[in-house]
């Protein structure tokens, strides 16, 4: 079985859960865009939780708790990339913006329906929902994931003439539970850059995207 086939359930350095047909609130961000020591304490602090986990003996509560975790740990990357004075910021370029939302717009309805996306100048924000090959096999998010930043990767290195890592390796994500949930993670991507003290009002960031209906 390839790394990019399709698994409800698959961990590399954080775990990734992924229930056929769902959306998915995803996060991909530069390479160094976190400082190493930060992002080690939080690999550390969700390695304690994931431990911690394993010693729940009710299989419901367990999966309960480890959503929660899941959903508190996401909050903590984000507000580590809003707040880090980190370089590289090579998603202010709109050179590189433009690249970024032009791959995110190409799988539209080829891999995924595209609910929403925030491109921030460390990072990325995407809210899709995998579609089913004609086997009816899921998409992988570890598949889409790999084509978006293969792609941006090699043609972003090149407008800005450089070499080496342009995404980190990883993703932070997790699954979005219901429609009520869906509109407020949309909300929250949508307004990100307000969050981030970049733009006053959603209105003036550019970068962004949100499905008619959505």
């Amino acid at each position: 079985m390839s790394q990019f086939d399709y698994k409800a359930t698959y961990r590399r350095h954080l775990p990734h859960i992924q229930p056929p047909g769902a959306t998915l609130f995803v996060t991909y961000r530069l390479a160094g865009s976190i400082p190493a020591e930060i992002a080690r304490q939080l690999r550390e602090e969700q390695a304690r939780i994931e431990m911690r986990l394993t010693q729940i003996g009710d299989s419901d509560e367990r999966l309960r708790q480890a959503d929660r975790e899941q959903r508190r740990m996401f909050g903590k990357w984000d507000k580590a990339l809003d707040s880090t004075t980190c370089a590289p910021f090579w998603l202010r370029d709109e050179r590189i913006a433009v690249l970024v939302i032009e791959s995110l717009h190409y799988l539209n309805n080829q891999r995924y329906t595209l609910e929403a996306f925030c491109i921030m100048p460390n990072h990325v924000h995407v809210v899709f929902t995998p579609l089913a090959k004609s086997d009816g096999v899921y998409y992988s998010m570890a598949n889409i994931l790999h084509s978006l930043k293969r792609y941006t990767a090699l043609h972003a290195n090149q407008i800005l003439e450089r070499q080496g890592s342009f995404w980190q390796d990883e993703n932070y994500d997790h699954v979005v539970r219901d429609e009520q949930e869906l509109n407020r993670i949309v909300e929250y991507v949508l307004n990100n850059p307000v969050l981030a003290g970049l733009v006053s009002s959603q209105e003036e960031w550019q970068w962004t995207y949100r499905r008619a209906n959505s």
